[in-house]
């Protein structure tokens, strides 16, 4: 990375440019020093110093006692560990999804915890022409969602709470949950009957029931989602695809190590 050509850039690039220089040089020899960093990327001590005390200061490199060496911390394998998981999760997934999908012909969707959404990770669309439009990498709230209240309802209460602190309660229909108080009476009734609903809370004319995904030490990971009209609801139907969910969910779960699944 020459200076010259970081020069150009604007300065939020050149920075970002100059982290992932100094991560990668780290990645490929366990320690380094100031010195040795500053004349393989080409940076002034200072720079390089700032951009270290700064990584440090989140957890990313590790300073070796009071000397000037650095190391990279197991912070960035965790990150990559997650993005693993997910792969493996959304290609264990599309298996079970596409039977359901099958089965039912109804939209299908897996959704993750995003700070205080939800975002759709992977999804099988409807056979039907009257079905749900979303796409993947879409958030959508928490409290109006099935997906969101089964990602909250296996959580401690305590982190819930913190979530829900930042959650804007928007009314999207005249059936979506305006307060904390109420989702987390909901939330109560999830977690006993093993399957969280949507009942026209986030868009009128449509209904979606969802299941929690477990992962090796027992935290939901993800909802498992069959989405349909409402003219196309019964309750016949209603438990058939819990039963379908619960099912998929716990095969899903079973991939990912978790072997308790309680429903």
């Amino acid at each position: 990375m020459a200076s010259n050509e970081t020069d150009k850039q604007p300065d939020a690039v050149s920075s970002v440019m100059k982290v992932f220089g100094i991560l990668q040089a780290l990645g490929e020899d366990r320690d380094h020093g100031i010195t040795a960093l500053s004349q393989r990327l080409m940076m002034s001590k200072s720079t390089v110093y700032r951009f270290l005390q700064t990584m440090k200061s989140l957890g990313y490199v590790a300073q070796e006692g009071e000397s000037e060496k650095y190391s990279l911390t197991l912070k960035l394998f965790e990150l990559g560990a997650k993005a693993l998981q997910n792969v493996d999760l959304i290609r264990s997934a599309d298996i079970e999804m596409r039977e359901l999908s099958r089965l039912t012909k109804e939209t299908i969707h897996l959704g993750a915890l995003e700070e205080n959404s939800i975002v759709y990770v992977h999804k099988i669309d409807s056979l039907y022409n009257l079905r749900m439009y979303s796409r993947i990498g879409r958030r959508n709230p928490l409290h109006s969602t099935a997906i969101g209240k089964v990602l909250l309802a296996w959580r401690d209460r305590a982190e819930v709470n913190q979530i829900l602190a930042d959650v804007e309660f928007r009314r999207s229909t005249a059936n979506t949950l305006v307060s904390a108080e109420a989702l987390l009476t909901v939330l109560d009734q999830v977690k006993t009957q093993g399957f969280g609903e949507d009942n026209e809370e986030q868009e009128e004319g449509l209904r979606c029931i969802a299941v929690p995904v477990f992962d090796r030490f027992g935290v939901v990971i993800a909802g498992l989602s069959i989405s349909f009209p409402t003219l196309r609801f019964t309750e016949e139907a209603k438990n058939a695809y819990v039963a379908m969910l619960h099912r998929a969910a716990r095969n899903l779960s079973e991939q990912m190590g978790y072997h308790d699944y309680p429903f």
